[in-house]
Order: structure tokens, then sequence, then C-alpha cells
């Protein structure tokens, strides 16, 4: 059975798939969503169903990533 790339939707043959997040991949669709770098199959992150390398991964996704700032209040009383 033939399945289709999700990055480039064309059919993926036995022979030249690489298999990950569920999903088989071209050898050259496999790809960092953000930076392009070729990936290796199972050795990335995935954030909406898109491949990521662990870099930029980290850096927009991670524990300071570009998620919205959470707000800190501090108490300025003298005790």
């Amino acid at each position: 059975m033939v399945s289709f790339c999700p990055v480039c939707g064309k059919p993926v043959y036995f022979g030249e798939k690489k298999r990950s997040l569920g999903r088989d991949y071209h050898p050259l669709c496999l790809k960092c969503h953000k930076c392009k770098r070729q990936l290796t199959a199972g050795q990335h992150a995935e954030h909406d169903e898109k491949p990521y390398c662990t870099n930029c991964y980290m850096r927009d996704f991670g524990p300071r990533g570009s998620q919205k700032p959470v707000a800190r209040t501090f108490n300025t009383t003298a005790s």
C-alpha cells in the first residue's frame, strides 16, 4: 500500500520512506518546519503535527519558549 507524504503530498514508496511521527515522509521532505534542517526519523520533536529539530523546538516551545509571559506581582510593603 502506498502512503502519501504529508509535506509534498506525493506518493511515498516502501524503498524510499522515512517513517516518523506515525507518518511516512520522503527523505528530503523530513525537515524542521522552522529552520528547514534535514531531520533523522525518530530524532526530533513535534508540535501541531509538524516536525522540528530539537533546537527550534526548545527555543519556540520549551520552558522559556514563545508562550505568553507570566505576570508576577511582588509585595512591596516593608515588614
